[in-house]
């Protein structure tokens, strides 16, 4: 009998969908007409005179693109600050290296993200300057793709090569965020019958023994069980560390980071430490060799589905690990 074909959820694409439109109505190719349509062309064509080099808006003519659509002026980006998003994006920069301390750039930051021109800079020196250094990276843009030729649809494609990096990004992080509530509503399921008060990300249980035990949201690992020997004096029991993105690619750089969490785990005292994964097929020999401080790893799907081998491992031991009482709390 052949396996079954098991395809990934096509979720992401879906937030891709969403964003790429939200960004195309403010700071793409949809944007830049929007806010050519309401500026003075005449004034418009005299900044691009002063700033952009004369060649370059010739060429750009003779393929029927007007000049700001690869050439930024000062007058579209205090008519539109967020435009200097396309700019950057056009030319191939990440935010990170756009922005980058030492480059000059970190001021206009503010601009692509909030739309809106910083108390810190001055409207006619250092728009003028930014515009000077984009039109000149611009150039040397124009130039590498002049045989191809230059077109309206071709610099939209060379936007979105960049974004797509930005927008992945930006999905993981809060798929990340989202596996990590996850996983700590499934354990506040398995453990319900024994909280006695849950207050800003924190469970607080009784155990068999009589101490309070702590389930709690952390910065580095993400969730982490803490025993109360005495008032304000913990035993450290478990830390997890989630990596929610479904990026097979990077899930080994993803693995090292948790190994890198389970380690400073480790220093402060906690005795398990777990990895939570959201890939299908992972060699988990491979993955044990490149985490060796995680006793354990699973599945992010086999947990959220509350049912198989995996779950039923999960519940038992965090049963045992906080000393409650057995009980099945998947009806």
């Amino acid at each position: 009998m052949n396996d079954p074909i098991l395809l990934p959820s096509p979720a992401m694409q879906v937030e891709f969908a969403k964003a790429l439109q939200l960004i195309r109505r403010r700071c793409l190719q949809d944007a830049l007409f929007e806010t050519v349509s309401q500026l003075s062309i005449p004034q418009l064509d005299q900044q691009l005179g002063q700033i952009a080099r004369e060649a370059d808006l010739a060429l750009m003519a003779r393929h029927g693109l007007r000049g700001e659509l690869l050439f930024p002026v000062p007058l579209m980006l205090q008519a539109n600050p967020q435009l200097l998003g396309y700019y950057r994006l056009l030319l191939g920069f990440s935010q990170k290296e756009f922005y980058a301390r030492g480059r000059g750039t970190s001021r206009f930051k503010s601009m692509e993200e909030k739309g809106r021109i910083g108390s810190a800079i001055d409207i006619e020196r250092d728009l003028a300057a930014l515009c000077r250094a984009l039109c000149e990276a611009g150039s040397l843009l124009l130039d590498g793709i002049r045989e191809l030729p230059p077109s309206r649809h071709l610099l939209d494609d060379l936007t979105l090569l960049t974004v797509g990096p930005q927008l992945r990004g930006g999905v993981n992080n809060r798929l990340g965020s989202d596996g990590i509530v996850q996983v700590f509503e499934i354990i506040r399921e398995i453990v319900r019958h024994a909280i006695n008060s849950i207050d800003s990300g924190i469970i607080r249980i009784r155990s068999a023994t009589g101490r309070t035990c702590t389930i709690e949201f952390s910065a580095d690992p993400d969730i982490v069980i803490r025993e109360e020997m005495v008032a304000g004096e913990y035993r450290n029991i478990l830390a997890i560390d989630i990596k929610s993105g479904t990026d097979v690619s990077n899930i080994h750089n993803r693995i090292g980071e948790a190994e890198k969490s389970h380690q400073k785990a480790r220093g402060r005292g906690f005795t398990e430490c777990w990895t939570v994964i959201n890939v299908l097929g992972l060699d988990m020999e491979k993955a044990h060799a490149e985490s060796p401080t995680t006793n354990r790893f699973y599945g992010l799907a086999q947990l959220q589905s509350r049912r198989g081998d995996f779950y039923d491992d999960f519940r038992r031991r965090i049963v045992s690990l906080t000393s409650i009482p057995t009980v099945d709390n998947r009806g």
